[in-house]
């Protein structure tokens, strides 16, 4: 089956690196759009959002973070973003992922990953879809990051929030363990079983109140939703 061509707006200060990201994007049949500040990618994105933004972390005037704040404030729907940054350490990536970034990619990297990243993004969040995600009786407001069970709204920390969105987004699918722990922590997992316990606090949000649960245990394989529960 042949894949949609992307339209992906590149927000990345480094001229030499605008071009490489532009060459191979368009190698591939994708169209390229580009800034070089903040303010000006920023509004580039809101007046005629994009498939999927690339935004670079250390920008000029407005930086990374606060781009991807504004956009998720301010679009009417929800624009993917895979945010560039030199930075590697665990608190950038949270931090990134606090603002709204949707995926995280360290400098340097192979262009093959940026586009594979940028491929994947577009599928997961079906681009150009509005904020509101449902999965039966399940609400996820992405814009927000609040999310309503039966109206009822679920009181989510962090990762249990990013736990349940990529459970939606990938429903009707089975997430594998492996899959849900490189959505959370790419490759810098923290110690012991995080994901033991934030699995844990998402049932006692998701579940616990109601008479059936949505979260379910596929034996060997990973975790799902059940949209008629």
């Amino acid at each position: 089956m042949t894949r949609e061509p992307l339209r992906i707006l590149v927000i990345e200060d480094s001229h030499g690196l605008r071009a490489s990201i532009g060459a191979l994007l368009e190698a591939h049949g994708h169209r390229a759009d580009f800034a070089a500040d903040g303010r000006g990618g920023l509004e580039l994105a809101l007046a005629d959002p994009p498939d999927v933004l690339v935004l670079d972390l250390g920008l000029p005037g407005l930086d990374g973070l606060r781009v991807c704040a504004a956009l998720r404030e301010r679009a009417d729907r929800h624009v993917p973003v895979l945010m560039l940054t030199a930075r590697d350490a665990l608190d950038d990536r949270l931090r990134g992922f606090e603002a709204g970034a949707d995926d995280y990619l360290v400098k340097p990297f192979a262009g093959e990953e940026l586009l594979a990243r940028c491929l994947a993004l577009s599928r997961r969040h079906r681009a150009g879809e509005p904020h509101l995600l449902r999965v039966g009786p399940l609400a996820i407001d992405r814009r927000s990051a609040t999310a309503h069970r039966d109206g009822r709204p679920l009181e989510l920390q962090q990762t249990p929030y990013r736990i349940l969105l990529a459970l939606a987004e990938a429903w009707p699918r089975t997430l594998t363990r492996s899959e849900l722990v490189q959505r959370l922590w790419g490759d810098e997992v923290p110690p012991s079983d995080p994901l033991r316990s934030h699995l844990y606090l998402l049932r006692q949000a998701l579940d616990r109140p109601f008479d059936t649960p949505m979260l379910k245990t596929v034996h060997g394989v990973g975790f799902k939703l059940d949209a008629d529960a």
